[in-house]
């Protein structure tokens, strides 16, 4: 069984930073491609970032570009999103989600959809206050 925790999440001020985590444990992370969305109370899961199964490209949503960037390292099977400069509007659950099929044709255009994940965390809550 493949399971993805997340862990990182918390309160902070605007303009403050978080590095988020997430582990994966069960299956064969160096061929997952990896990504990172979020939900806020009432409104639809969003992409956020994602990368590829050899972490060479990377892809992220318009609102945190510049402010956030994803990693992952292999032999720790484990992804991270860092976050910096944080806003209010960041304000959400964080999920952690696998794509199994990472390698080598995904593209990281096809991987802001949700639905081609297999695995997801549940869920780590960022709060960003004004």
């Amino acid at each position: 069984q493949v399971q993805l925790v997340e862990s990182g999440g918390g309160t902070v001020q605007a303009g403050g930073s978080l590095r988020l985590s997430c582990a994966v444990s069960g299956g064969t992370f160096s061929s997952y491609g990896m990504g990172w969305f979020r939900q806020a109370p009432g409104q639809e899961r969003e992409f956020v970032a994602a990368i590829n199964y050899r972490g060479t490209n990377t892809r992220y949503a318009d609102s945190v570009i510049g402010r956030f960037s994803i990693s992952r390292e292999n032999p720790m099977s484990t992804s991270y999103l860092q976050m910096n400069n944080l806003k209010p509007e960041d304000t959400a659950v964080y999920y952690c989600a696998a794509d199994r099929w990472g390698a080598p044709s995904r593209t990281t255009q096809d991987m802001i959809a949700a639905a081609l994940y297999d695995y997801w965390g549940r869920g780590t809550q960022v709060t960003v206050s004004s």
